[in-house]
């Protein structure tokens, strides 16, 4: 065997001795997720409580959730094209494995401890827009 043929087989089985293998077809087609957004029209006197409630209690415990893959808030900066909800300054994005497991984490403790305090800095918590989202 030629050095370039060592040094490719020992690629080979560091790759395999740490569990780096391609994806087979049916692993790749199993990375669908679902994305929910919730239009926040967030209360200018309570944007930083929110956004620190988001990365300081949010974030921390959404992690810890079966499913889970990102959440993401944004501020809202410009409207390019088209009207976007009035009043509406922040977007919240989170997006999990699938709707049953982001079922489970919205009916966890720590979920109902969360999210409630980041909604009470919404301008009106009646009718906010959520919407769910399926990849394809």
């Amino acid at each position: 065997m030629n050095r370039r043929g060592i040094l490719k087989s020992l690629a080979g089985a560091a790759a395999a001795a740490l569990g780096i293998s391609r994806l087979s077809t049916s692993a790749r087609a199993q990375t669908k997720h679902i994305r929910l957004y919730v239009e926040m029209a967030v209360d200018p006197s309570r944007e930083q409580e929110m956004i620190d409630l988001f990365h300081n209690q949010f974030v921390p415990e959404a992690v810890k959730h079966e499913g889970y893959m990102r959440v993401k808030m944004l501020k809202r900066r410009a409207v390019l094209q088209g009207s976007a909800p009035a009043g509406h300054n922040y977007r919240f994005e989170l997006e999990f494995e699938n709707e049953e497991l982001r079922q489970q984490w919205i009916a966890s403790p720590g979920h109902q401890r969360v999210w409630p305090p980041l909604e009470r800095t919404l301008a009106s918590i009646q009718d906010y827009p959520v919407t769910l989202y399926d990849e394809v």
